[in-house]
């Protein structure tokens, strides 16, 4: 049976997801939980495929894949508790033989966390719809020999708590484009550039293309593959491993603002 599943992770202990020799990924992880339970043997075999790749440091809240096998049933009951605390699966689905989550994917969405907020949220609103259509990010992206032109659905900056988010959709992303495009945003919100620039650079791209923002604020969110998934409860472990994050990120809040008690911290 071909089954998909939607799944999370953290990055930051992970060399990226894509499988590499000798070192910890998303994929390998995965692929590892999977020959414990005896599922498959061999990953080619099994067609194990996921929609697309995230580098070291990003992390996914909807990352796709899928993989043949004759257990299903024990696969949607047992993965989730074999998997590392730091992936977890949310929702599984039969799909046709003919399914890839890369190919099937008609539209995938990613989200951008600043923090501090760079400035004029409104002013990098308005800058980011220049993306909107059918472009050339040459300048915004590592494109090596594809293709640079891709066709953005939405894109937009707003305020969540004490965030300034971007988020956009697009059919497909070249290597580094959206962190490219946040490090572009953050220039408009500081009043380093304005909309034009940007508009610029997407009809006449520049030589040189733009640095990518650090890979720690950006999140896969959600990967449209055209199919429904049935939810799955997370692990407990995952759920201590995220409870325990938080506590500490609260933790570190306090300690910070302990020690600076004369200084107003940014907020």
């Amino acid at each position: 049976m071909n089954l998909a599943f939607r799944y999370s992770y953290f990055g930051d202990c992970f060399f990226g997801s894509q499988m590499q020799p000798g070192l910890r990924t998303v994929e390998g992880e995965f692929v590892a939980a999977c020959r414990r339970l005896e599922l498959f043997d061999d990953w080619r075999e099994a067609h194990f495929v996921t929609a697309g790749r995230t580098d070291r440091g990003v992390h996914a809240r909807s990352q796709v894949c899928s993989f043949t096998t004759d257990k299903p049933d024990r696969a949607v009951a047992v993965l989730n508790r074999v998997l590392p605390e730091d992936i977890w699966c949310t929702g599984w689905t039969g799909v046709p033989d003919g399914f890839h989550p890369r190919y099937s994917a008609v539209a995938r969405t990613y989200r951008y966390y600043f923090f501090p907020a760079p400035g004029d949220t409104a002013a990098m609103h308005e800058a980011a719809r220049e993306f909107v259509g059918r472009r050339n990010f040459s300048s915004f992206a590592r494109v090596g020999d594809r293709n640079p032109e891709r066709t953005i659905v939405t894109a937009e900056v707003y305020e969540d708590g004490p965030f300034v988010v971007f988020e956009v959709t697009g059919e497909s992303f070249l290597w580094n484009m959206v962190r490219c495009m946040a490090t572009a945003l953050e220039r408009v919100g500081k009043g380093e550039a304005n909309a034009g620039e940007i508009a610029r650079l997407l009809e006449e791209p520049a030589g040189r293309g733009l640095p990518a923002a650090p890979p720690g604020g950006l999140v896969l969110w959600e990967v449209d593959c055209g199919v429904s998934f049935t939810p799955l409860p997370v692990d407990e472990k995952s759920r201590r491993y995220l409870a325990d994050r938080y506590r500490r990120a609260m933790i570190m809040a306090e300690v910070s603002a302990r020690l600076t008690p004369e200084e107003r911290l940014p907020e």
